[in-house]
């Protein structure tokens, strides 16, 4: 069950009355990811032994913008890459100087994935999901980065009781192509994230094997501006547990160490073709400071404790009101 306690309910009534909530904060469309204790396929991959969420869609352009526009008006750590206003592939603009930047989505971009971002940008986005939004730190919570531009790898993992996190390895395989009702309900693995093992042609929009990926013609959706498309394109195209775009779009960076100095990505994008999609193929490995046009992320939540609504904390505050005062009439106080 999920909850929140009077405290929290509170501290954010007084927030709003203060005025420190000044940015409107984002929701990340989960899914759940449940038959704890699956087997592994048959190359020891997607094994989790816990049930958690997922993000449904990669995290966009609108919900980076967000971020960056919380926690970015100087910019300390790089969040933004200038690709993402002057590349035909990026999707936000930013005006003003250092101390009061501001951050746009270009039109058109809105819900495409957002892409240029490193590891390490992922990261802090998961930090200040995990920290509830607003002003909220980059730097500490599900990861321990301590202002460090590029942490030693290996170094950072996920610290006890991480909530928001970009998911992992094992996560992530499993939500893209395990499935619990394979081999007569035994459990098995997809080739690919959309409950198949072929995929249909990149225009195959109401198929339900369709997946935004290079199968011999970029030029289908916008002429030259060829690249990501809006998440959840294909919309008949989920996984088992209802995620999409696992296949193509963008590689996704997972948070399991690889080596001293990379991390992976994984799933493939829109300029791979069909093989770099499929379950056996374990990505590029990635510095963690790489930002290209093709990477993106996708973030997880292990125990997932929603943000109380303003309405829903004004309550409880009234609740409490209510309470105080029966208290004080017993015992006899005005």
């Amino acid at each position: 069950m999920r909850v929140y306690t009077l405290k929290a309910a509170v501290l954010a009534v007084f927030a709003v009355m203060s005025g420190s909530l000044t940015q409107a904060q984002i929701t990340i469309p989960t899914v759940t990811v449940g038959n704890p204790g699956n087997v592994a396929d048959r190359f020891f991959y997607g094994a989790v032994a816990y049930t958690y969420d997922i993000g449904k869609y990669e995290v966009t352009t609108n919900q980076y913008t967000a971020f960056l526009n919380a926690v970015a008006a100087t910019d300390s750590f790089n969040l933004y890459n200038t690709n993402m206003g002057s590349s035909q592939y990026g999707g936000i603009t930013r005006s003003g100087s250092s101390g009061s930047y501001s951050y746009s989505v270009k039109s058109g971009f809105e819900n495409k994935p957002v892409n240029y971002v490193s590891f390490w940008d992922a990261a802090r986005f998961a930090n200040w999901l995990n920290n509830g939004q607003g002003s909220a730190s980059t730097e500490t919570g599900s990861y321990t980065l301590g202002g460090v531009m590029n942490p030693v790898n290996g170094t950072v993992t996920r610290n006890s009781g991480a909530n928001w996190v970009v998911a992992s390895d094992a996560e992530w395989y499993k939500a893209a192509y395990y499935d619990p009702t394979k081999n007569s309900g035994v459990g098995g693995y997809w080739l690919h994230a959309t409950q198949s093992d072929t995929l249909g042609n990149n225009t195959a929009f109401t198929a339900t094997n369709g997946a935004n990926y290079y199968d011999g013609d970029y030029a289908v959706y916008t002429g030259s501006n060829d690249g990501a498309l809006p998440v959840g394109s294909y919309a008949y195209a989920g996984s088992f547990y209802g995620t999409f775009d696992q296949g193509g779009n963008v590689w996704e960076w997972y948070d399991t160490p690889v080596s001293n100095t990379s991390r992976r990505v994984l799933g493939g994008s829109w300029g791979d073709i069909e093989v770099h999609l499929q379950a056996f193929y374990r990505g590029a490995f990635g510095v963690e400071t790489s930002e290209t046009f093709t990477f993106g992320f996708r973030v997880a939540s292990l125990s997932p404790i929603p943000e109380p609504s303003t309405n829903g904390a004004a309550m409880g505050v009234m609740a409490l009101g209510v309470v105080m005062m029966q208290r004080r009439k017993a015992r006899g106080e005005r």
